[in-house]
């Protein structure tokens, strides 16, 4: 793999500071990173723990040394591997990955939010997705969680007024990864977008934090309006695949909203609606309302199927 992949980018080559700090310490027999996480949270040390993650998948599969060096294990932050990664994914014959990675890493060491944000996303997608089997595994696989760290960049240059450079960004991931988030839109911590493809997101929608969001959802206008025109989406919301939620409506905190549904009125807090137009379950004078456990967080998508009495098979 060419050396330019990772040179820390500032001009030193593979054999200086990064490798030397890498094979020096992570690789050094018997060196241990236990002793730095203690009382640190899940969030606090994840990145440590994709280190020892990576560590352990090369000495099974060495043939993936030389990747996950450039992508992981010679960088030394988190924000610096997420630049890398991004400016791999979403560059093209005429947008160098080197220019991304530039751009990338200043928004990231100007704004650490993200990367609390990002560190918040990856124990998320841990947690709800029974499939991701490693935070490495979602760092370097999964375009859900790629197309969300992706579009926090954006989003922080569009409200710097780059709007340019902001919109290249959401053209390229949409074309990279089959996700279209605007990046006006406001999106909260803990996010997971299950599979993603297909997942569109208007200027002004909101996104709470631990929000759960499958494949096919559109969060959009209904076509008629302008200014602010898209979906407030609550804290703890878990939205179905192929759903439809139009118009500047609200779904409440903890509410579910079950697949291929169309949404285009108000869904109180901690209920569940489903179909096309979309119905409360229980109806409004008898709405059935959720355990305390957010379906955001649970991702339970099936429980209401008993109570709805229009389900046949």
């Amino acid at each position: 793999m060419a050396t330019c992949i990772d040179t820390c980018r500032t001009g030193n080559t593979q054999d200086d500071d990064c490798r030397f700090y890498c094979t020096k310490n992570f690789f050094r027999p018997g060196y241990s990173l236990n002793r730095k996480i203690h009382n640190q949270t899940e969030e606090e040390d994840v990145w440590i723990k994709m280190l020892e993650e990576a560590k352990s998948d090369v000495e099974q599969e060495p043939i993936l040394s030389d990747y996950y060096y450039a992508s992981i294990t010679s960088h030394r932050s988190l924000a610096s591997a997420l630049a890398h990664i991004l400016s791999v994914k979403l560059s093209n014959s005429n947008l160098q990955s080197n220019t991304l990675f530039e751009l990338f890493i200043s928004v990231l060491e100007e704004s650490p939010e993200i990367i609390e944000s990002t560190k918040r996303d990856l124990v998320a997608v841990k947690e709800r997705d029974p499939a991701c089997i490693s935070y490495v595994h979602c760092f370097l696989g999964l375009k859900g969680f790629l197309a969300c760290q992706a579009h926090r960049i954006a989003h922080q240059l569009w409200k710097q007024n780059r709007k340019i450079v902001a919109l290249l960004i959401q053209n390229r991931v949409s074309e990279a990864f089959a996700v279209d988030v605007h990046p006006g839109a406001k999106i909260g911590k803990g996010i997971l977008l299950d599979h993603a493809t297909g997942v569109v997101i208007g200027e002004t929608a909101v996104v709470g934090d631990n929000v759960s969001i499958l494949h096919g959802v559109t969060l959009g206008g209904t076509g008629k309006q302008s200014g602010d025109r898209h979906p407030k989406i609550g804290d703890g919301v878990l939205i179905g695949a192929g759903t439809c939620i139009l118009g500047n409506i609200t779904i409440g905190e903890g509410a579910k909203i079950g697949s291929g549904s169309v949404v285009v009125k108000d869904v109180p807090p901690r209920t569940t609606a489903v179909g096309n137009p979309a119905r409360l379950i229980g109806g409004k004078e008898n709405t059935r309302k959720l355990d305390k456990v957010p379906p955001g967080l649970s991702m339970d998508q099936t429980s209401y199927i008993a109570e709805w009495s229009d389900y046949v098979i």
